[in-house]
């Protein structure tokens, strides 16, 4: 008998070993159980406890205030503004970043000569740390000697200075332009391997057929490209809502609370000059919220859709 059940006078017994393999599998399994435990679990749990309370942080004490923190995000002008410019850098991000990308990736699966090159640029800017990005962008739109303003001023002839990071009109967009500029390449990648995990029968077939390159883009390409999109859509709605590094080396929330975002709002309640670890607690967990809402809603019609 090899296998874990055997028959015996009409009935099923199971076989010595299979408790011991059973037990061996709960003995590989426990190490990562522990780290999720140690590493997610308890952070969560712990930051439930603390939404809760009033407590800077410092102190070896802390005051329970209920649900106060959370009432109290409702009226948080700055967060709600904050929220806004989230949704606006996803916005943006959707629209550029995703065309940009299928671009790129339409062009590179084309076989023109040095794709694999090609594919190492696109991928440089993702990448690199968002402090350096933010420094080579700050210095792209430096009022005084910065590459944007000297390129207009070559263009027009006369000398052309603005400040594209100080001026609240302008701030959140040069923001958003950069961040594009550094996650295109995510994107990029996904489309291209969507690309190529599309069989070469189906073109043939339709070049036999006389099918033009804009038909087959329309018709063969873009279908069946939809799932892909449609994650990448998901996945970089997400990163927009979440973006950090790059807007707090860029402009710190400024001018004003221009392009203040949710983390750094969250950011700047936990380790700003009045620390409040409980309320940025709260604002931590109405965002995750929001986060796996739109998560969720998003999987729900994608699954719908394709």
């Amino acid at each position: 008998m090899t296998g874990r059940l055997s028959t015996r006078r009409g009935r099923r017994v199971r076989q010595p070993w299979a408790r011991h393999d059973r037990w061996l599998g709960y003995a590989f399994v426990l190490p990562t159980l522990v780290l999720f435990a140690l590493f997610s679990v308890y952070p969560f749990a712990r930051t439930i406890e603390l939404s809760v309370t009033d407590w800077d942080g410092l102190s070896a004490t802390w005051e329970w205030v209920g649900f106060a923190n959370y009432l109290n995000a409702f009226s948080d002008e700055v967060w709600w503004l904050s929220l806004w410019h989230g949704v606006l850098f996803s916005a943006v991000a959707l629209t550029l970043m995703q065309f940009t990308g299928l671009l790129l990736a339409l062009a590179v699966n084309s076989k023109i000569r040095g794709a694999s090159v090609y594919q190492m640029i696109f991928y440089i800017p993702p990448i690199l740390s968002g402090i350096v990005v933010a420094i080579i962008w700050k210095w792209i739109y430096d009022p005084m000697s910065g590459v944007l303003n000297a390129g207009i001023s070559a263009a027009t002839g006369r000398t052309f200075i603005f400040p594209w990071l100080g001026d609240s009109n302008t701030a959140l967009w040069a923001v958003s332009l950069a961040s594009v500029w550094q996650g295109v390449g995510y994107p990029f990648l996904l489309f291209l391997a969507g690309l190529q995990g599309i069989p070469e029968e189906i073109y043939e077939a339709a070049r036999v057929d006389g099918a033009s390159s804009w038909r087959q883009l329309t018709r063969i390409t873009l279908p069946l490209m939809l799932p892909v999109i449609g994650t990448v859509s998901v996945l970089t709605f997400l990163g927009g809502m979440q973006i950090f590094n790059i807007v707090l080396a860029m402009t710190n929330g400024g001018p004003g609370y221009a392009t203040e975002v949710p983390v750094l709002t969250i950011y700047r309640n936990a380790f700003g000059k009045t620390p409040n670890f409980g309320y940025a607690s709260a604002l931590s967990m109405i965002f995750g919220f929001l986060l796996l809402l739109i998560s969720l809603v998003s999987l729900r019609l994608t699954r719908r859709r394709y």
